[in-house]
């Protein structure tokens, strides 16, 4: 079993080495240790994250919780774009390509650089930049310094080197629009900034955005990214751009030192860009927080995002700004029992709400984690203001956060007196967000494995020596496999007493007490085999093209075939990502993936849910799951090489064969007995060299229009205002999730039944509508029923003998009527909709073809 494991990490590209024994835990018995795992493949876990145990019970749950959640939010986008991140458990209509928003984006790959393979954070890296739909600069962020963090663990100089011209367009983009030469700093708006309603914007006109101002984070973060890029010009032999950005930087640390920071109040604030006016007060240019405007003189206004400079060394070893960092474990500060609180507690502006998004009073986990880490650099620098015991309490208290209902869990913020998430923990949208870290501050701050760019192994813990135990097994770090433990008896580990660190499995060092390390050569460079040909899964569809198609035998009402292949995967029920055939008169029911063109696969997975601990539900796994390949008109099975265990629940099935070239292959589910089947997503891997070009559309829709024609012609009852135009609905592109928008939709009809018309500029002969219904379950659901209409001797008359499949409308999938072919210049589809909702599609197609003939021909119809 455990070879198959590797196989499919192999097959994947997410096998960072070869399998190895742990070196000090037990990886099984800490994973069964946790009950309330979602993703259950401790396979995956086993052989990608590093382990970790210690006498805080919270503390220890939270890190492998957070290992759970991230794994909700990898999404593989595309083969060319391959592994990126989500924010939000869904896709907002304000986040880029496939769901990623770079507000988040320097946590989750501080996180995702502790993952033993390096594919993962590499292509998340080289998504912000080479991938149509990304947004690097909607929202600040650290991509160049996130950049460098991660070779810090998994070096790759030529990966870096490739990246650095993206990096230094990134930059000069930022300067373009939000540099002031003659301030020396960069603006933000609050909103931008990831922070929306915050102290310093309610005392402007827009006080969701707020006014520009010189921010403190903002700024750390243009200075963190100069440094990078400088760093990564030397390593590329650029000694001009290495010196202009090492210049930049320093001039940014300058000007954030002498406007951001108040001597009288010792703290960083933020600094106002124009004057601005409200409620008959003036806030005055280039005064920080409460230096104008109506709460001038105030001695208060510190928010978080003062510590962000710590976090990226602006003030590395210069201690006479630590000063600051008494307010952090102050009650009448930041201090409290589920914060700290983002905004000190004594302010004037200090306001905790029960609905989203005020930056004013909540504990934010975004900020939390800049905080400790912030912290981390303060302690490993020296500073003496705080001690490693404030740090442990502090993520402590950040660790019991993570609950809701006694279980892991974690929303957008929460009441920093009572822990409650109420207002921020949206449903379908905020549940499990990943808009923070733990894991990085974990390995690099309690543990203290401090990244460095040679070959020394720095360890500085700021865990506690009063611990009997604690140990981080098996971090992958500069090709190596590192292991600290600390034992205080010498009992638990078998290693006698002391801070024992291992690579490799092999002892390198032990000490006597919990303190600094530095071993030099213990982690020399490791070279690593190239190869052009990437692990790719042939069957995700993010963009909307007509291929990869995939159709099912059944699909149950409130789940969605389009889950099936979108690159997400988790196993709740609630929120849903999930095709399900419950309620199916079938006993056995089949998915079919069409290529579009043959492709070479080796590996099938198949995630399955099984809802057996939620009450009422009928799904449970599969008694069964069987492969077939279609070839020369006739399905064949697909034979594996390795023995497959029966299918399990919360993990991925999955099923290794000999490579295999074919268009088109069917997943066959027998339902357990009283039950029915349901998948997260459906995976086909092979290997390929990409890019891989862009198939064409499958000829012969007489509906589409690529623009630049005047025909067809897509006309509606009504549309909404958001950019659901009926043209979208004929322009070739298939999006059920909400963004990027693609669609019509009739939201904010006053009519009973919508319709949306095609009109073909000449007379055409049709036998087949397909129509793919977009529902957003809320505004926009599928219809209670459609009629096919053709225009004839000047009116509108329905298609008689339409066979439709489904029978009943679903959303969020592919709906067909067929009939006898029909002749007319005009189409018009009625929807009747759906109580209060209202009706839309993402696409529509229009066919004369014989669809048997088409799959003969390998086109690639629509295959039952």
């Amino acid at each position: 079993m455990r070879n198959v494991v590797f196989l499919t990490l192999v097959f994947l590209g997410l096998a960072g080495s070869s399998l190895t024994h742990a070196q000090v835990l037990d990886k099984q018995k800490l994973l069964e240790h946790q009950a309330w795992w979602d993703n259950r493949d401790f396979d995956w876990y086993t052989q990608q994250i590093p382990f970790f145990e210690c006498p805080d019970a919270e503390i220890q749950t939270t890190y492998y919780y957070r290992w759970d959640l991230l794994t909700k939010h990898l999404t593989y986008g595309s083969p060319n774009s391959g592994y990126s991140f989500t924010e939000f458990i869904d896709r907002p209509f304000w986040s880029g390509a496939y769901g990623a928003i770079s507000c988040p984006a320097g946590h989750q790959l501080y996180e995702a650089r502790w993952l033993r393979s390096p594919r993962i954070v590499n292509d998340y890296t080289k998504y912000w930049f080479r991938t149509p739909g990304a947004q690097p600069r909607n929202y600040s962020t650290w991509l160049a310094d996130s950049a460098w963090a991660i070779d810090l663990v998994h070096p790759n100089k030529d990966f870096l080197i490739d990246l650095l011209p993206d990096l230094i367009a990134n930059y000069r983009g930022w300067e373009q629009r939000h540099y002031v030469p003659e301030v020396g700093l960069f603006w933000q708006t609050g909103h931008d900034d990831g922070m929306e309603f915050n102290i310093n914007s309610r005392q402007t006109q827009d006080i969701l955005r707020g006014a520009p101002s010189y921010r403190p984070s903002f700024n750390a973060y243009m200075y963190a990214d100069a440094q990078a890029i400088s760093r990564i010009a030397a390593l590329a032999e650029q000694p001009d751009t290495a010196r202009e950005f090492a210049g930049k930087a320093a001039a940014l640390k300058a000007k954030m030192l002498e406007l951001m920071w108040d001597p009288k109040r010792q703290f960083f604030f933020p600094v106002l860009k124009n004057d601005e006016q409200r409620d008959g007060f003036t806030l005055r240019a280039l005064t920080r927080t409460y230096e104008s405007g109506q709460y001038a003189g105030d001695p208060h206004g510190r928010e978080l995002i003062g510590y962000v400079p710590w976090q990226f060394d602006v003030v590395k070893g210069e201690h006479h700004y630590d000063v600051a960092w008494k307010k952090l474990m102050d009650r009448d500060g930041f201090y409290a029992d589920f914060g700290p609180s983002f905004v000190e507690r004594n302010d004037p502006m200090f306001l905790i709400t029960n609905h989203c998004c005020w930056w004013s009073g909540q504990s934010w986990p975004y900020a939390t984690t800049q905080t400790l880490k912030a912290l981390a650099k303060l302690l490993q620098n020296d500073g003496t203001v705080l001690t490693p015991a404030d740090y442990v309490a502090t993520l402590h208290i950040y660790a019991q956060s993570h609950r809701k209902d006694g279980q892991p869990y974690l929303a957008e913020a929460l009441h920093p007196d009572t822990g409650s998430f109420e207002g921020y923990d949206g449903y379908n949208h905020s549940e499990h967000y990943l808009h923070s870290g733990y894991t990085d501050l974990v390995i690099t701050g309690l543990i203290g494995l401090v990244p460095r760019d040679d070959d020394t192994l720095h360890i500085h813990p700021l865990a506690p020596a009063e611990w009997e135990y604690f140990a981080l097994d098996d971090v992958p770090y500069r090709g190596h496999l590192v292991s600290v433990a600390w034992d205080k008896s010498g009992e638990r580990y078998g290693m006698g007493p002391g801070l024992h660190v291992l690579v490799d499995g092999s002892k390198v060092h032990t000490a006597e007490s919990v303190r600094r390390i530095e071993i030099d050569g213990a982690v020399p460079g490791v070279s690593s085999e190239k190869t052009n040909l990437v692990p790719t899964n042939f069957a995700v569809n993010n963009d909307g093209t007509y291929y990869p198609r995939l159709t099912t035998t059944y699909t149950a009402s409130g789940s969605s075939a389009s889950k099936l292949n979108d690159g997400n995967y988790w196993y709740l029920k609630d929120p849903p990502n999930r095709w399900t055939c419950e309620g199916s008169p079938n006993a056995v029911d089949a998915i079919e993936v069409d290529f579009g063109t043959s492709r070479t696969i080796h590996t099938i997975r198949a995630l399955t849910l099984d809802d057996r601990d939620i009450s009422n539900s009928l799904i449970r796994s599969p008694q069964k799951i069987e492969l077939h390949h279609w070839r020369d008109d006739k399905w064949y099975p697909i034979n594996v090489t390795h023995e497959v265990p029966a299918p399990n629940g919360h993990r991925p099935h999955s099923f290794h064969f000999a490579p295999l070239t074919f268009q088109r292959f069917k997943v066959t589910l027998t339902h357990a007995n009283g039950f029915r089947s349901g998948l997260t997503e459906l995976e086909a891997w092979g290997d390929a060299v990409l890019p891989l070009r862009r198939l064409p559309a499958r000829p012969g829709n007489l509906a589409f229009n690529d623009g630049l024609s005047e025909f067809p012609k897509a006309t509606c009852s009504h549309h909404d205002i958001y950019g659901g135009l009926p043209q979208s609905a004929i322009d070739g592109v298939t999006n059920f999730q909400p963004s990027p928008t693609n669609r019509w939709t009739s939201y904010g009809s006053a009519n009973a039944s919508d319709w949306l018309q095609i009109d073909f500029g000449k007379e055409i002969e049709c036998r087949r509508v397909e129509i793919a219904l977009y529902d957003d379950r809320g505004g926009v659901q599928a219809p209670l029923s459609y009629e096919i209409q053709t225009w004839s001797a000047g009116q509108w008359t329905a298609v008689s003998g339409v066979e439709q499949s489904p029978e009943k409308p679903a959303g969020s999938q592919w709906n067909t009527a067929r009939f006898a072919p029909t002749t007319s210049n005009k189409l018009r589809i009625v929807f009747q909709n759906n109580g209060n909702a209202r009706s839309g599609a993402t696409e529509v197609t229009v066919w004369n073809d014989d669809e048997s003939s088409q799959r003969r021909n390998s086109t690639g119809g629509d295959s039952r």
